[in-house]
This record gives C-alpha cells, sequence and structure tokens, in this order.
C-alpha cells in the first residue's frame, strides 16, 4: 500500500495515539536540530518536529524498529542459561531474589532497597564501567525528570529515588555508544526496550552497555494527576515549586515538595497516588504497557509490599526497604554475586513467580490483559506496538475468552471517548535546550 502520509505525520501520528513514552530517542535518533523534546502544551514531553526539518521515509521506517511506542521484545534467550526458569507472568529468569544496598545509608535513600544505586555504585568502583546513563530531578522543571550521567557515587546518589514524571533519559544515546566506554544504563523497562531493540542493528549495545537495569514500573503520573494533586490538593502554583521528590529517605519514603520561599511539604506515597489501584492516574500507553516487569533488561527491581501497597500501619519512612530482584540473564547474576561479595549488596532469601504475584498483583493483572487491550487498539486502528518473546497469545489464553473480550472491549470504550488521542505534538517549552545540555568535553556529571 502507497504510503500518503508524510514523514513527519508518521512520527507524530505516535504521539498522537498515546503511544509515546517520552524516552527522547526521536532527539537522539533525528538530531536535536531536527527533532527536539519539548512540553507541550498539555504539559505532556513529546518529540517536536522542528520548522523546516526534513524527515525521511527511510528514517521513520527505522525509527519504528526502535521506538518502545511501536515495538516491545524481550531480551534474547541467548542471555540466559540453559537452566533458566520460565514464568506465565513474569518470563525468563535465572533467579528470584530478595535484597537491599548493603550501605543503610544507601537503602535508606533508595526508592526501595536501594538496590538499583548500589549496583551503580558497585559498577563504578570495579571500574567495570565508566559512566552510568540514569535519571535525576529536572533542573529546568521540577516535577519532571532528566538524563543524568555520573561518573561519581556522588553522582549517583543525586539520581537515586524513582522518578514518577515524564523522564527522557535517552536523548543522546548514540552520542554515549560514539564515546566507545563501557557504561550501564538504569531506567524504565520501555527506555531498555529501545536498548533492547537498537542492539539488534548496532553491535556497540551489546559490547559497551555492560548491565541494562530498570525498576518494574507501574507508569509515571501524567500532567492531569501532577495537576490534580498540586494545584487542587496541596493548592499549590506549580510556579511555587523548586524541588520535588516523589520517594527515597525511606521505604517508600514522603514525597517531598520543596517551595521558592523556603516552606517544605511532605506527603505520603498514598496521598500523591491514592489509597489504591482504582485511584491511579497513568498515561494510557502505561495503561496497556507489555512489559511494566523489564523483559527487556538484565535485572528488574520490584517493590515487595503485601498486596501492592505500602502498609499504612508502618511509618514509611521507617521501613527499611527490600527489593525483590527479577535476575533475567547470566551477565545480570553475575553482576549481583560480584555485587554481593565487594560488599555492596546483601542478598535475603529467593523468592518464587507466586510471591511476586503477592507483591505486584496489578503488574500480574495487567500482563494477562494486555492482548486484548491491543486488540482493542487495533480494532480502532491505533498504534499497537508489535512484540516478540512476551506471551501475549498465551496469557490471553489463561486470562480466559469472557475477560478478554471485555478488556478489548473496554479498550475500545476508551479510544471512541477519547483516552488513547492527544492533539498533534507541538512545543509550549523545552523546544530549544541550553548548548551545554550536549557538552563538548567530559565534564564529571553531565545532565539534560
Amino acid at each position: 500500500m502507497t504510503e500518503t502520509r508524510a514523514p513527519e505525520q508518521r512520527l507524530n501520528r505516535i504521539s498522537q495515539d498515546a503511544m509515546c513514552t517520552a524516552c527522547g530517542l526521536c532527539q537522539s535518533f533525528f538530531g536535536a536540530e531536527r527533532v527536539a523534546m519539548a512540553i507541550t502544551p498539555q504539559g505532556d514531553l513529546r518529540p517536536v518536529v522542528k520548522p523546516g526539518a526534513s524527515l525521511s521515509h527511510t528514517e521513520i521506517d527505522r525509527l519504528e524498529h526502535l521506538c518502545p511506542g511501536t515495538r516491545l521484545e524481550a531480551l534474547p534467550d541467548s542471555f540466559r542459561s540453559k537452566n533458566a526458569h520460565n514464568d506465565l507472568i513474569w518470563g525468563g529468569y535465572e533467579s528470584l531474589q530478595l535484597a537491599w544496598a548493603a550501605d543503610p545509608a544507601v537503602r535508606h535513600q533508595g526508592s526501595t532497597g536501594g538496590v538499583l544505586s548500589a549496583l551503580a555504585l558497585y559498577l563504578l568502583d570495579s571500574g567495570e564501567a565508566d559512566f552510568i546513563l540514569h535519571a535525576k530531578a529536572s533542573d529546568q522543571e521540577p516535577s519532571f525528570g532528566q538524563r543524568h550521567v555520573s561518573r561519581t557515587a556522588e553522582n549517583v546518589m543525586a539520581g537515586a529515588g524513582s522518578r514518577y514524571a515524564p523522564t527522557a533519559i535517552l536523548v543522546d544515546v548514540l552520542a554515549q555508544l560514539d564515546k566507545g566506554r563501557p557504561f550501564a544504563v538504569i531506567g524504565k523497562p520501555c527506555d531498555l526496550a529501545v536498548i533492547n531493540n537498537l542492539a539488534r542493528e548496532d553491535e556497540r549495545v551489546d559490547r559497551l552497555i555492560v548491565a541494562r537495569l530498570s525498576p518494574v514500573c507501574g507508569g509515571y503520573m501524567p500532567p492531569e494527576g501532577q495537576a490534580r494533586f498540586i494545584q487542587q490538593d496541596l493548592g499549590l502554583d506549580p510556579r511555587q515549586i523548586s524541588a520535588m521528590r516523589y520517594r527515597g529517605f525511606g521505604c517508600p519514603g514522603p514525597t517531598r515538595i520543596e517551595l521558592t520561599d523556603g516552606r517544605v511539604i511532605e506527603k505520603t506515597y498514598s496521598d500523591f497516588w491514592g489509597q489504591d489501584e482504582s485511584q491511579w492516574i497513568l498515561p494510557f500507553r502505561c495503561k496497556v504497557c507489555a512489559d511494566g516487569i523489564g523483559e527487556a533488561g538484565d535485572i528488574a527491581a520490584a517493590d515487595t509490599w503485601p498486596g501492592g501497597s505500602p502498609d499504612p500501619d508502618v511509618p514509611e519512612d521507617q521501613d527499611l526497604g527490600t527489593n525483590a530482584l527479577i535476575i533475567r540473564s547470566q551477565r545480570g547474576l553475575s553482576l549481583v554475586k560480584r555485587a554481593e561479595a565487594a560488599g555492596f549488596l546483601t542478598l535475603g532469601e529467593k523468592v518464587s513467580p507466586a510471591h511476586l504475584d503477592s507483591v505486584q498483583p496489578h503488574q500480574r493483572k495487567k500482563k494477562l490483559a494486555v492482548a486484548a487491550r491491543y486488540r482493542g487498539l487495533a480494532s480502532e486502528g491505533k498504534t499497537c506496538p508489535k512484540t516478540a518473546g512476551l506471551r501475549l497469545d498465551q496469557l490471553d489464553r489463561a486470562l480466559g475468552l469472557e475477560e478478554s473480550q471485555r478488556q478489548e472491549a473496554g479498550t475500545r470504550q476508551r479510544v471512541t471517548v477519547g483516552k488513547a488521542s492527544e492533539p498533534s505534538p507541538v512545543a509550549a517549552a523545552w523546544f530549544d535546550l541550553p548548548p551545554e545540555s550536549v557538552p563538548e568535553r567530559e565534564p564529571e556529571s553531565e545532565t539534560t
């Protein structure tokens, strides 16, 4: 069939169909002089084609093989040993293991048990990685996140704690590969999907990226959720906020808002998200995510709250925090063992997929429903990610015909009322990043 849309229309369609994850790949792929991440008038972080920029269909064809809005794949089986396990819900893994950062300060500051921070600290200390590509709080918009390159322990800890906000860590991922130096990536599962997709066509990925690490991700707060919390619940003007921390300094720790007049407001995790899953406000893309559990990475680190939410009887700043590690590759298993031996990680007991079901019930529910939700999208002519290695057909059969049909119908209804649609992305802010955002030389720490 002849393509009638212009290349820029094809790119914008991913955002218009609410499939963009704001990962930043487009800026790295096309170059910031043609496509840059920008805040839209609706408050979303989206790739915006700059006026006068020329894109080609060949480029869009290639981008669609890399973008997590159009393609998701599990880590190839070749990364696992012959003795690896496979679970219908949780996928392939070498081991399921409770763990936490051995350093009490790292454990306390981390989102749960500080495991991802501890692994980053080990990789730098051992020299196995020259730097860590991850996220920190944005210097431009306090409620957002931004790409962060860390070469020291201090830099790593500046990025500790989850960012429940748009965070484009991949705005210059190709430039990071161009350095020719070993590094690790800590990102959301959809960020690691890009790394996984890129590895199929760029041999540098498997050679230079020594670890792909992620949290088990339930999604982030979109603009309407942020506005409800900041403006309605707290009665604040967003312009009053100078800094915002979503988690950390306890498990999950307080949501902390610092104001320009010096005041500090602290609320609980439940104040921010709501008491249960029914109150969560998420981007549509997160509601239909086929890989919130990090199947594209070497290691995924999960919260371990029974029932999936913090215990209201335990003060959030007093829970020491324990991660459940889904160790998916031989490389990931070796990394965990080395980090433990070097004193960066403490390992607890091994657990089962049933344990993960009990502490991550919303992930189990969504995983079973994804195939039906994708059918609903496809039947309405919406962009629907292609997948490989994620067992969607088997999961759909396990869901059962009646519930599968209900999920498909629900998705079609959401499409009909506009829940799966966004305006074509245009820039309201961040259209031109400051020159120092992509430095010419190698400073100790870089942020974009």
